[in-house]
């Protein structure tokens, strides 16, 4: 009888070991591999669709609005991607801005926004008459009143439509600096 009570306790314990290593599925090459790591730089953290953002200067005014489909923020890189951002930047004006463009990417502290694929900027002067401003990408920096591109740009005013590749805009000044081909194609009135 001791000889089967032993098969039998060594039977059971084989059994049990078959099931545990089954169970975990542990193969003498699995320690061999490398755990598999994730794409830390595309991780997101966090996310937002359908967003309103509403931003005031300090005196009250109204200083933005900003709609966009979707907010996605990278854990790595502190970079916020922007998808169909539509804002209205008013800097404590009546007549805003208007920023439309298929997606964006803002850096960390927001000190950098770049604006990618059908960029368009318009705004009515006092009179009424629209500028728009369309562009492939567009880089602002919100806190220096500055934006750039080497894209080719299109400016249509009421007085005729002006091309150009490369543009240096400085906002508080209503000053742009175009870099090279320029075209003009304006009415005399």
């Amino acid at each position: 009888m001791p000889r089967k009570l032993t098969q039998s306790i060594l039977l059971t314990l084989a059994v049990a070991l078959l099931i545990a290593l089954g169970y975990w599925n542990l193969r003498p090459s699995s320690f061999d591999e490398a755990p598999a790591q994730d794409n830390a730089a595309s991780l997101i953290d966090f996310y937002a669709e359908n967003t309103y953002t509403i931003e005031f200067q300090e005196d009250g005014k109204l200083n933005y609005e900003l709609n966009a489909s979707k907010v996605e923020h990278l854990k790595a890189s502190d970079v916020t991607l922007v998808t169909a951002p539509d804002m209205d930047m008013y800097r404590g004006k009546e007549s805003p801005w208007k920023i439309r463009s298929l997606r964006a990417e803002v850096s960390p502290g927001g000190t950098e926004v770049e604006l990618i694929d059908q960029v368009s900027i318009k705004r009515a002067d006092a009179k009424g008459n629209p500028t728009e401003l369309t562009t492939s990408r567009l880089t602002v920096f919100p806190d220096k009143d500055y934006a750039q591109t080497q894209q080719a740009v299109k400016i249509d005013t009421a007085e005729g439509v002006t091309t150009a590749v490369g543009m240096k805009a400085y906002l508080n000044d209503s000053r742009m600096l175009l870099l090279s081909n320029v075209r003009g194609q304006h009415e005399a009135r």
